[in-house]
C-alpha cells in the first residue's frame, strides 16, 4: 500500500494491476504470434495472408492496451493519482501508443499489398517489434518506479 492510501484504494489498485497483468500477457501472446507468423518460410503462399491476420489480431490488443492505460480509469490515471511526479513518463507512453498505432496502420497497408517484398515486410515488422517490446519495458519500468519506490524503507 502507498503512503497516505486507504484499503479501499489499495485494494482497487491491486485489482487494477492485476488486470493489467492479464492483459498485458494477452498482449505478448498476440505479439508473439504475429513473430511467429513473420519467421515462418516466405514461400508458403499463406504467409502473407497469415502475417495479415495476425497483424490483425496484434492491431486489436493493441488498441484494448490504449483503452485500458489511457481510460478516464485506466492504468496511466491511476499511477498519475498515486505518483503525479511521474506525470512525464506517462505522457511518453501515450505518445507512442499513437506512433505504435500509426506503425501498425501503415504495416497492414503494406501487407495487404501485393507489391512490398516479404524483406521490407520483415524490416518494417522487426523495427515495430522492436518498439513494442521497448514500450512494454517503459511501462514496466513505470509501474514499478510507481508502486516500489514510493514505499520507501519498509524492504
Amino acid at each position: 500500500m502507498l503512503a497516505g492510501q486507504s484499503y479501499s484504494t489499495a485494494a482497487e489498485s491491486a485489482a487494477s494491476l492485476a488486470v493489467a497483468r492479464r492483459h498485458r500477457v494477452a498482449l505478448l501472446h498476440s505479439i508473439q504470434a504475429f513473430a511467429r507468423a513473420l519467421a515462418a518460410p516466405a514461400g508458403d503462399p499463406g504467409w502473407r495472408p497469415r502475417v495479415s491476420t495476425r497483424l490483425l489480431g496484434l492491431r486489436g490488443a493493441f488498441a484494448e492496451h490504449i483503452v485500458l492505460t489511457e481510460g478516464p480509469d485506466g492504468l496511466y490515471a491511476e499511477l498519475l493519482d498515486h505518483a503525479p511526479r511521474l506525470a512525464h513518463g506517462v505522457h511518453v507512453l501515450v505518445r507512442e501508443h499513437a506512433a505504435v498505432a500509426t506503425a501498425m496502420s501503415a504495416l497492414q497497408r503494406q501487407v495487404d499489398q501485393p507489391g512490398p517484398s516479404v524483406e521490407e515486410l520483415r524490416a518494417c515488422s522487426s523495427d515495430l517489434l522492436r518498439e513494442l517490446s521497448r514500450h512494454r519495458q517503459r511501462g514496466a519500468d513505470l509501474v514499478y518506479e510507481a508502486y516500489e519506490t514510493d514505499i520507501g524503507g519498509e524492504t
